[in-house]
């Protein structure tokens, strides 16, 4: 079994790290911690996560097992673990990856600094990859690092929209019963064709529900199901629901879940994914002005013009900036004021880098200087406005995305109201997302 990069530098979770900050992540785990511990009654850290990621992506028709498929240039895979790891009760992360992609999988931990996580080598079929991922948590098994938890979740790592609630509930579900999953209404009717590909009958949909992941249940009960499996459920097998109920007598319990909870299968799924990614990193714009919010300023008719401009955008003003990097601001809007040079920016560009918040997600940069005609000459803010341009070059590197805006007006702040609706378009993602394949 191989094991993730172990702890000590970096945030202690993928995403934002602020120093002084680390309270606000301890009580935010610890809400987590007692919602689970007080509906569902057990220790938090009795559950861990097996992830079976050794498929090849014949479906996609692609050279790139799927799972490894870039998005926003991060792997899908990437997404998924993340998923999982905001929940702070999931102790462990099993992913089984095939001998040959180990290597990559275990850059993809390092650089987006994943943790809890395990590796082990995958099986030629699922239902092998996800029996080789409970057997590095089994106390009978050799040389185990891992505790054995209560509850195990098995999900797909190529469901990268999972949310701690679904989670939750199949959790919390599998206790009670033994065994959980998600549902899902059918999209299409069954049928069933005869052997000379003519109709033979087809299933009523309103009866029938589409087995989704994740799927979560008592380690004993799921572990004991596969020691028992026969060759053939393991080389032909897809659903772990049915082994528990073959082998183990247990009735899964049955969980609706969301419709995030679609697998991606196909290439058109990849920019579905990235489209319900871009919508949602986009929710939140935060503008940064280094004046009081009680100055006279024509930067704040330039907020006020992006409050109603964006109207289905989250605007706010970035007095307490750390916390609003914490909170997972991905576009910010930084008006240069007392200066003409880049302090401001430079202050954020160096607060979002501290942060880890550009390792996960771009993040959206527009440098805005204001200049009064009258009183400066255009060539000479010109000159350092262009400077913006190396700045950009550094910023890319570190996966933030740089712009510079300037904004000629006179000492009346009329010109702006039709200034900000000509660029505002560039600031967030507007298109509608695609539609996953069913």
């Amino acid at each position: 079994m191989e094991l993730g990069p172990p702890g000590g530098s970096g945030p202690a979770e993928p995403g934002p790290r602020l120093r002084g900050l680390r309270g606000a992540d301890a009580a935010a785990s610890a809400s987590s911690l007692s919602r689970f511990g007080a509906e569902a009654g057990c220790r938090a850290s009795a559950v861990a996560a097996v992830l079976p990621a050794g498929g090849s992506g014949e479906r996609m028709g692609v050279p790139t097992p799927k799972q490894f498929c870039p998005i926003l240039e991060r792997p899908l895979i990437s997404y998924t673990l993340q998923a999982l790891e905001r929940v702070s009760w999931i102790k462990d992360i099993i992913v089984a990856v095939t001998r040959e992609n180990m290597e990559t999988m275990k850059g993809i931990i390092q650089r987006y600094q994943h943790k809890r996580i395990s590796l082990v080598e995958a099986g030629v079929t699922r239902h092998r990859s996800i029996f080789n991922g409970l057997k590095a948590l089994a106390e009978d098994q050799p040389n185990c690092r891992l505790s054995k938890p209560e509850v195990v979740i098995i999900h797909d790592a190529v469901r990268p929209f999972v949310e701690e609630d679904v989670l939750l509930k199949v959790v919390t579900a599998a206790q009670e019963h033994g065994a959980s999953g998600a549902i899902r209404p059918l999209v299409s009717t069954v049928i069933s064709p005869s052997a000379d590909s003519c109709l033979d009958h087809s299933l009523e949909r309103a009866r029938y529900r589409a087995s989704e992941m994740p799927q979560a249940f008592l380690f004993d009960v799921i572990y004991d199901a596969y020691q028992q499996c026969s060759d053939y459920d393991l080389e032909f097998g897809t659903e772990c629901l049915h082994l528990a109920l073959k082998y183990s007598h247990i009735k899964a319990k049955l969980v609706e879940g969301s419709p995030d909870l679609w697998k991606v299968t196909y290439k058109r799924d990849l920019y579905a994914a990235e489209s319900i990614i871009k919508e949602r990193i986009s929710q939140k714009v935060c503008v940064v002005m280094d004046t009081k919010e009680d100055e006279e300023h024509v930067g704040h008719c330039l907020e006020e013009m992006l409050k109603t401009e964006l109207n289905h955008v989250k605007v706010t003003s970035g007095q307490d900036l750390q916390q609003i990097i914490l909170e997972q601001c991905y576009n910010f809007v930084c008006v240069n004021v007392m200066t003409s040079d880049f302090e401001e920016t430079q202050r954020l560009l160096n607060m979002v880098e501290e942060s880890n918040l550009s390792i996960l997600y771009p993040v959206v940069v527009i440098s805005v200087h204001f200049l009064d005609y009258e009183s400066v000459p255009l060539g000479q803010k010109m000159e350092k406005v262009m400077q913006i341009r190396e700045f950009a070059k550094e910023a890319k590197k570190r996966n933030i995305l740089l712009s510079g805006l300037l904004i000629y007006f006179p000492q009346s702040p009329v010109s702006i109201y039709v200034t900000v609706p000509d660029w505002k378009n560039g600031l967030v993602e507007e298109e509608e997302p695609l539609q996953p394949s069913a």
